[in-house]
């Protein structure tokens, strides 16, 4: 399978489209929402892979919070390299349980959040 880059949402359109999304998916302290790209919207074009990342204050501080994110960030790059992630938007978000997570078991929740928002 090629190598896509999984860029960030940016659009209003995708993220209206993420909120009217009906297809989510829950592990442990992972959580996803998936939604088709728009046609109208500038992600459109390709085979895109967008994701954005929710990482609330009850995570940590800022500190702790952006580690996570960088960590979860690491874990969809891998599992998209391996042919994991199907084209679309996703909302990643995590409860504060996550920060404790191994890196295997972190990797495990977000591939069963992956796979139950499809």
């Amino acid at each position: 399978m090629p190598h896509r880059v999984v860029d960030a949402v940016r659009s209003r359109r995708a993220f209206a489209a993420l909120s009217r999304s009906r297809s989510r998916g829950r592990s442990g302290p992972v959580w996803v929402v998936r939604a088709d790209v728009p046609a109208d919207a500038p992600e459109a074009s390709g085979d895109p892979v967008r994701i954005a990342y929710a990482v609330g204050r009850p995570v940590g501080g800022a500190v702790a919070r952006n580690r996570l994110r960088r960590r979860m960030r690491a874990i969809v790059g891998q599992l998209d390299r391996e042919g994991g992630v199907r084209p679309g938007l996703y909302l990643v978000g995590a409860s504060p349980a996550a920060t404790s997570a191994s890196p295997a078991v972190l990797r495990r929740h977000l591939t069963g959040a992956l796979d139950g928002a499809r």
